[in-house]
């Protein structure tokens, strides 16, 4: 398949490349949970590559109960349970997606969002088996409202999965897990705090430290959603933090900006996929560029996606319609194993995964160097 790599005006046939471009899992693949839910949407996996060669996907699968004539969200009170909270005409300000307004203040979400394993070839794009039972899931706790978005690295021997985690209690923050096996996780709790979002680990320390980037968001619009770089020496409290790359007037991505996949080391530099928003409501696009960070000095930017060539935006059918229209949002990255490419695993339209197959080179050349 053929997917344009330019924002903003057609792009002639010689400019055009093709890359391999699979739409991989649709709503239809997957099974409510309980007989109690209908699924609403699938979103932005993970991606890890298994010791059998195999790549494993954890999915976001979005569910909200059956129930007929009446107006409320659902809140996890135990595992594979959830209490349904019926809410007034009178106390309903608004709805929009799937979050409910409430006239005190306050947001509910429509549906709860758990996380389904996905095993596919090692080709990354051939499937051998879905799981239809959640692997991972909120909890009372500390996700009540349930869990969204991970991302994987492979740091130290282990396996850290970042995730969003929501609640009545601490709103939308960053999670963090730790695995050994890819089958059991324990839970280190809340890492990034109340409205902070799309964050991923390098893959390796830098200067002595672990090091992420994250995108938090504050209650007064001083500057736009920008994308920050924090350190540890434990994985669990960090600080030192920045802003580092920040959303651009007039570009296709002047509304906000997130990290995508966790980075990938390239010869150049930490090479660090983003999502980048134009526009509002119904004229908003979800596109995707990219930027080089210097490998001992994370801080520096030394290239990024030009501000009018996004390096990918949602052209095909499924990335333009769906729950959210004109999306795609990258979250998972895997090395090919017979080339120099790399498997991009995204979210369209909360609707679909999608893999696409692009040479490094690729995005190393689209770019800008300061």
């Amino acid at each position: 398949m053929r997917f344009n790599v330019l924002y903003g005006r057609k792009k002639p046939k010689e400019e055009e490349k093709k890359y391999k471009d699979k739409l991989l899992l649709k709503i239809a693949n997957f099974n409510p949970s309980l007989r109690s839910m209908k699924i609403d949407g699938i979103l932005n996996p993970a991606a890890i590559r298994l010791p059998n060669k195999d790549i494993m996907l954890y999915v976001r699968v979005a569910e909200r109960p059956i129930r007929k004539h009446k107006r409320g969200c659902p809140i996890i009170v135990a595992k594979d349970r959830y209490k349904f909270e019926k809410h007034s005409n009178y106390e309903i300000l608004s709805q929009k997606g799937n979050i409910m307004y409430l006239r005190d203040g306050i947001c509910r979400l429509l549906n709860l969002s758990h996380l389904r394993k996905v095993i596919l070839h090692k080709n990354g794009f051939d499937i051998k088996r879905i799981n239809q039972r959640p692997i991972f899931s909120g909890l009372p706790s500390e996700s009540n409202l349930g869990v969204e978005d991970p991302r994987i690295t492979k740091l130290r021997g282990k396996y850290y999965m970042t995730y969003v985690s929501v609640s009545t209690e601490n709103g939308v923050s960053t999670s963090l897990a730790v695995s050994k096996n890819l089958k059991s996780w324990h839970r280190e709790g809340i890492v990034f705090r109340k409205q902070n979002k799309d964050v991923v680990l390098f893959p390796k320390k830098i200067n002595g430290r672990y090091v992420a980037l994250h995108r938090p968001e504050g209650f007064f619009s001083f500057s736009k959603p920008s994308i920050w770089i924090s350190y540890s020496k434990d994985l669990i409290y960090w600080g030192q933090e920045k802003s580092i790359v920040h959303p651009r007037e007039n570009s296709w991505d002047d509304v906000r900006i997130g990290s995508g996949p966790p980075p990938i080391s390239t010869r150049k530099g930490w090479l660090v996929i983003y999502h980048g928003v134009q526009g509002k409501d119904k004229r908003r696009v979800y596109r995707v560029g990219s930027f080089l960070l210097d490998k001992k000095n994370p801080e520096k930017v030394l290239a990024r996606t030009p501000k009018k060539k996004a390096f990918i935006e949602p052209i095909q059918p499924y990335e333009k319609k769906g729950y959210l229209s004109n999306v795609i949002f990258p979250t998972g990255i895997v090395k090919d194993l017979k080339t120099n490419d790399l498997l991009i695993y995204s979210g369209g339209a909360d609707s679909i995964i999608s893999v696409k197959k692009i040479p490094i080179k690729d995005f190393l050349n689209h770019m800008e160097y300061k």
